[in-house]
């Protein structure tokens, strides 16, 4: 059913409350949305959702995470430990370390076949 809205005086725009505004930006982003029907359904622009969208994020408090320091040394990394090197014919070298999968081990000689 279509809504026909009759503008009447010297103002010819809409205006939309904020409530109203985060309430259509909400939806019009929520999962599997479409920013088309929520326009349509609320009869705005798309880009006026988009632009009600970079206002709010504008306007939102940034979210800072608090950074701690630490006074200690880093342990030192050492060297992985290689359990296998397989020469291949091409003159390359396949090395498998000892950290690595059962499963990534497995491909690796599938591969090598």
């Amino acid at each position: 059913m279509a809504q026909v809205t009759i503008l009447a005086g010297p103002e010819r725009r809409r205006r939309w409350s904020d409530e109203q505004r985060e309430q259509i930006v909400t939806e019009a982003f929520q999962s599997g949305a479409r920013v088309c029907d929520v326009a349509r359904r609320h009869d705005v622009a798309r880009s006026q959702i988009y632009e009600w969208r970079q206002v709010m994020r504008r306007q939102a408090d940034p979210a800072f995470v608090p950074a701690v320091l630490v006074d200690e040394r880093p342990q030192q990394v050492c060297e992985p430990v290689v359990a296998a090197v397989f020469d291949l014919p091409d003159g390359g070298r396949l090395k498998i370390f000892a950290s690595a999968s059962p499963a990534l081990v497995a491909a690796a000689l599938k591969a090598m076949r």
